[in-house]
């Protein structure tokens, strides 16, 4: 279960997503193409169900979140949050409220990926 809305305040749906955990196998499908770009946040584990927030570098009351899934690729576990459908530029990754990375770029038509693995 991911969603993505916008909101002035930090919160965390951990609770309701951990209740109907399941490993995803099925592929991902992102809306990418011309100005529009994706990033991949790989995690470990125990940010499973974690939501990672995402704003334009500009603006970073403007955020937009995604929860952190396990995803089965190639018979193993992958822990990820999937952003698409994102206007090429810099962006702002959040964890708990605190910025995370700063700067991440996106480019149109293009997949970006951040490892925050240990």
């Amino acid at each position: 279960m991911s969603h993505d809305h916008h909101h002035p305040h930090p919160h965390v749906h951990a609770d309701a997503h951990t209740a109907n955990h399941r490993p995803h196998s099925e592929q991902v499908v992102l809306e990418i193409g011309g100005d529009l770009g994706a990033l991949i946040v790989y995690t470990d584990p125990a940010l499973l169900h974690t939501e990672i927030e995402i704003s334009p570098s500009a603006n970073d009351e403007l955020r937009s979140h995604k929860d952190v899934l396990e995803r089965v690729v190639g018979g193993r576990s992958l822990y990820a949050a999937v952003f698409d459908r994102l206007p090429a530029g810099a962006y702002t990754l959040w964890s708990q409220g605190s910025a995370r990375t700063r700067g991440a770029e996106i480019s149109g038509g293009a997949v970006a990926e951040i490892d925050w693995k240990p």
